[in-house]
């Protein structure tokens, strides 16, 4: 099983509506390890590895958010996934 690791940034309304929360959670359903973050500019940036096949389905929840949360774009980028520490948190 191949393990990928990316770069997730949410552009949107994301923060303020429990989007880290429901990223943890899907990371859970997913078995995505990482961490998530909101960042200043008023996005949310995840950083997750996994599964390519469940990677591909974390990235689509996050595509959809949660439901107060508007995704407008998602900007993804490949890294190394030994740059990724096991588990899944949220930092704040």
């Amino acid at each position: 099983m191949d393990i990928v690791g990316k770069k997730i940034k949410v552009y949107g309304r994301v923060q303020g509506v429990g989007f880290r929360q429901y990223t943890v959670y899907m990371a859970e359903q997913y078995n995505i390890q990482g961490t998530v973050r909101n960042v200043s500019d008023g996005t949310v940036e995840c950083f997750a590895k996994g599964s390519k096949e469940n990677m591909e389905k974390f990235i689509q929840a996050l595509r959809k958010g949660p439901p107060l949360a508007k995704v407008i774009d998602t900007k993804i980028e490949d890294i190394s996934p030994t740059l990724i520490p096991s588990g899944f948190k949220i930092i704040y």
